[in-house]
C-alpha cells in the first residue's frame, strides 16, 4: 500500500560516540556544520534565524544548496526543526519549503543519539522526485558523514568519502517513509 503524502516522512538516526554538547554544536554552529554537512554554510541560532547549508559553492546564488532556509524551533540540546528546499533541478518544489526535525539525545557514556525527520511533502512527480532524493541524502550521506565525523574525522571537502554501505552507512537505522 502506497504511502499517503499527508503521511509521508523520511526518518534516519545515528549515534555517536560523543558527548551532546559536541553534537549540538556539530549541528548548530558554522565550524561544526563544516565538519560533515556542507563546506560552508550561514546560520544565526534563533527561531527565524538562517540555516542555510551550501553544497556548491562554485553556483551562482540561489544555486549553491540549502538558500533561505530558516530556523523554525529550537531548544537549545534537545531540538531544531528548520525549513528546507529542494535541490535546483527540482524547481517547482525548490520554490516551496518542507520541514526538518533534529532530536538529540545523550544516552550516557559519552554517547548521542540524533534523530532525524523530513516532512511536508506535496503531490506530484517532481515531489516523489524530491522523496526519493532525499530519502538517499539524508540515509546515505549526511547521517554516515555525520558518524564519520565522529569516527574518523571531518569530511574533507576537496575528496569527501562514498559512505555508501560503510559502518558508518549502516549505523545510521534509516526507516524511509515510516
Amino acid at each position: 500500500m502506497p504511502v499517503e503524502n499527508a503521511d509521508r516522512a523520511i526518518r534516519g538516526e545515528a549515534t555517536v560516540a560523543a558527548p551532546l554538547d559536541k553534537v549540538w554544536k556539530a549541528w548548530t554552529t558554522k565550524e561544526g556544520i563544516q565538519t560533515f554537512f556542507g563546506p560552508d554554510c550561514n546560520v544565526e541560532l534563533r527561531v527565524d534565524g538562517a540555516y542555510e547549508i551550501f553544497f556548491d559553492l562554485e553556483a551562482p546564488p540561489g544555486q549553491k544548496g540549502g538558500e533561505g532556509m530558516r530556523i523554525l524551533a529550537l531548544q537549545p540540546k534537545k531540538m531544531l526543526a528548520v525549513t528546507w528546499n529542494a535541490p535546483p533541478h527540482l524547481p517547482n518544489v525548490r520554490g516551496q519549503r518542507t520541514h526538518v526535525v533534529i532530536r538529540f539525545r545523550a544516552l550516557g557514556e559519552g554517547q548521542t543519539k540524533v534523530t532525524l525527520t523530513h516532512d511536508g511533502w506535496g503531490e506530484g512527480a517532481e515531489w516523489d522526485e524530491a522523496w526519493m532524493y532525499f530519502t538517499r541524502a539524508w540515509n546515505e550521506v549526511v547521517l554516515p558523514r555525520f558518524v564519520h565525523r565522529f569516527t574518523v574525522g571531518p569530511i574533507d571537502w576537496s575528496n569527501p568519502p562514498d559512505l555508501r554501505g560503510s559502518p558508518a552507512q549502516a549505523a545510521k537505522g534509516s526507516r524511509p517513509g515510516s
